[in-house]
C-alpha cells in the first residue's frame, strides 16, 4: 500500500471515529438534558424498596452517574428505581431530591458531592426517608443521612503501576476535571503509582476545571500529546473527549468509575470500576428492616467495591498484570500505601 492510500485510509478512519464519537456524545447530552424521572421496574418484590437517584450527568455516561445506576440495578430487595440525571445545576437537583421524598421513595441517593448543602436542608423535613450521598464522608449528624465514598486512589495507584511499565516515551498524561473528591484521589493515586514504579517517568496532569466539558477534555488531551504522552488516563464524564483523542493517536488509555472499553476497544487497557452495591446493599437491608442509618461507607479493594476490569482485546504483558496484582495485594494488606 502506498503512503497516499495509507494516509487516505487513516483519515477516513479518523473521520469515522469522530462521527461515532459525536453520536455518542450527543446521545449522552440528550439523555442528560431530557425529561427527568425515568423509572425502571426491577421485576422484584412489589413490597421491595423504592430507590430514587439524582445524578449530575447522563445515566449512560460511562463514568460517575452510570456507576451508581449500574450498582442500583444489582441490588437485592428493590422494587423500583427512579432516575433523574443531568442535574448538574444544584437547584435542579434539590428540586428532584425533595420531589422524590414527597413521593414516598424509601431511599433517595443524591449522587454528587455538590448536593450536600441541599441535602442538609431537605433531609430534616422528611425524618422517615433514608437519604445517602456521595462521594462524601459527612452525614451532618442527621439520623436519616448516610454518605459513601470511593478509595479511588487505590485503583489509580494500580493503573499507575501498569502505565509506568507500558510507556515507551517516558511521558504519561492525565486529564482531570475539578481537583476535588474521588477525582483528585484517583489522579494523586495514579501519579504516585507511576512514580513508585519508575521515578524516571514524567506525569503531566491537566485539570480542566469541569466535570462535563467534552471539548475542553479533548483540548487537554491534545496538549498532552504535544509533550509526548503515549499513555493517558482521566476521570469524570468529560473523559469521552480525551478518549477520542487518545484513540485517534493510538495512545493507551486507563478508565475509572465505569468500564470504558466499549468507547475505544483498541486502546483501553484496563478500568477501575466502582461497585457501589457492595456498601449500598447494607443500606437497603437496613431500610427494609425499618431502620434509618447515619453511616459513612467506603468502597475499596478489600471489600470488593473497587475492581480492576481488563480489556481482553488489549495485549497486555503478563508481567504488568502480575505487577498490578501485587500492588492490589499490597494495598489490601497495608504493605503498600497510595500516598494520596
Amino acid at each position: 500500500m502506498d503512503r497516499k492510500t495509507q494516509k487516505g485510509n487513516t483519515m477516513r478512519k479518523t473521520r469515522t471515529f469522530r462521527y461515532l464519537l459525536l453520536i455518542a456524545v450527543m446521545a449522552l447530552i440528550g439523555s442528560a438534558c431530557g425529561d427527568s424521572g425515568d423509572t425502571a421496574d426491577t421485576g422484584g418484590d412489589e413490597d421491595g424498596i423504592r430507590i430514587a437517584i439524582v445524578g449530575p450527568s447522563a445515566s449512560n455516561d460511562l463514568a460517575f452517574t452510570q456507576s451508581i445506576v449500574d450498582a442500583a440495578n444489582r441490588l437485592d430487595g428493590v422494587s423500583e428505581i427512579a432516575i433523574t440525571d443531568g442535574t448538574f445545576v444544584v437547584e435542579d437537583a434539590a428540586t428532584a431530591i425533595r420531589n422524590y421524598a414527597d413521593e414516598g421513595y424509601d431511599l433517595v441517593l443524591a449522587h454528587g458531592s455538590q448536593y450536600g448543602g441541599s441535602l442538609q436542608e431537605i433531609a430534616p423535613d422528611f425524618p422517615d426517608t433514608q437519604f445517602a450521598w456521595g462521594t462524601a464522608a459527612d452525614t451532618f449528624d442527621l439520623a436519616n443521612v448516610s454518605a459513601y465514598e470511593a478509595a479511588s486512589d487505590e485503583g489509580g495507584y494500580v493503573m499507575g503501576v501498569i502505565a509506568a511499565g507500558l510507556t515507551e516515551s517516558g511521558t504519561i498524561g492525565v486529564v482531570g476535571p475539578i481537583e476535588v473528591g474521588d477525582a483528585k484521589l484517583y489522579v494523586d493515586g495514579f501519579v504516585n503509582g507511576v512514580t513508585a514504579t519508575d521515578p524516571g517517568v514524567a506525569v503531566t496532569v491537566n485539570y480542566i476545571d469541569s466535570f462535563s466539558d467534552v471539548a475542553l477534555a479533548s483540548e487537554a488531551a491534545e496538549s498532552l500529546l504535544s509533550v509526548g504522552a503515549d499513555v493517558m488516563t482521566g476521570t469524570a464524564q468529560m473523559t469521552v473527549g480525551a478518549i477520542g483523542v487518545a484513540n485517534e493517536n493510538g495512545v493507551a488509555w486507563f478508565g475509572t468509575q465505569s468500564n470504558q472499553t466499549s468507547v475505544a476497544p483498541d486502546i483501553v487497557v484496563a478500568n477501575q470500576v466502582y461497585k457501589w452495591d457492595v456498601v449500598l446493599q447494607d443500606l437497603i437491608d437496613a431500610v427494609a428492616a425499618g431502620d434509618l442509618t447515619s453511616e459513612v461507607y467506603e468502597i475499596n479493594f478489600e471489600n470488593g467495591g473497587l475492581v480492576i476490569e481488563y480489556n481482553d482485546g488489549y495485549d497486555l504483558a503478563d508481567d504488568l498484570v502480575d505487577a498490578a496484582n501485587a500492588a492490589i495485594d499490597g494495598l489490601k494488606d497495608g504493605s503498600i500505601t497510595t500516598g494520596a
